[in-house]
């Protein structure tokens, strides 16, 4: 029996743990580390200030190489639009082996949204 993306994404959710925007902004400003798993050009287009960029698709083959991520309990904060990718993102590492996944819920689209907090933009 195939699955829809959807059902892919809650079944993700059922393992993680996905933290709120205010929760996000707390581990960031202290240990964590957000991994941005949108596609390049969206990432190009703003992205969370000082966040490390690995597509999605890419994830399973660059993490391993990405000399941010070899610590496997190094607290990450994954995110991408709306929360989708991050949570499939998020189970994905934690079965490499990672042991500190957080997925922001909302995604970038609640950090733009948060007035308060200017999005990075690359030159």
């Amino acid at each position: 029996m195939s699955k829809t993306a959807m059902e892919l994404v809650q079944e993700a959710k059922l393992v993680i743990t996905e933290v709120t925007l205010e929760q996000a902004i707390t581990m960031l400003d202290s240990s964590s580390v957000a991994l941005d798993v949108r596609e390049l050009l969206e990432y190009q287009t703003g992205h969370i200030p000082n966040a490390f960029h690995i597509s999605r698709g890419m994830l399973e083959f660059m993490i391993a190489n990405h000399p941010t991520f070899q610590d496997k309990t190094t607290p990450i904060v994954v995110y991408c639009k709306s929360g989708g990718r991050s949570a499939l993102a998020a189970a994905t590492l934690q079965q490499l082996g990672f042991t500190n996944i957080h997925s922001m819920l909302g995604g970038f689209d609640a950090w733009s949204e948060d007035s308060v907090i200017p999005p990075e933009t690359q030159a």
